[in-house]
């Protein structure tokens, strides 16, 4: 479970989840909140890390549709 390719990919996509969180805080947007609290959610529970970068990728483009439609 903590081989180099898993720890890697949980520190990407962790990051990225905090930094969509903290967005989503600070402009007071519910989208960009959930979707960084899943992709955290996703790098904890996730123990493959290609499984966990193509369910974070379809995250990202899923949080990209929604705001991008005005949720």
């Amino acid at each position: 479970m903590f081989n180099a390719h898993f720890l890697f990919a949980s520190l990407i996509w962790g990051s990225i989840g905090v930094g969509y969180f903290i967005y989503g805080k600070r402009q007071s947007s519910l989208t960009p909140m959930i979707g960084g609290v899943l992709l955290i959610a996703v790098s904890f529970f996730v123990s493959s890390a290609l499984m966990m970068s193509l369910v974070c990728i379809g995250l990202v483009i899923a949080m990209y549709l929604l705001r991008k439609s005005g949720y």
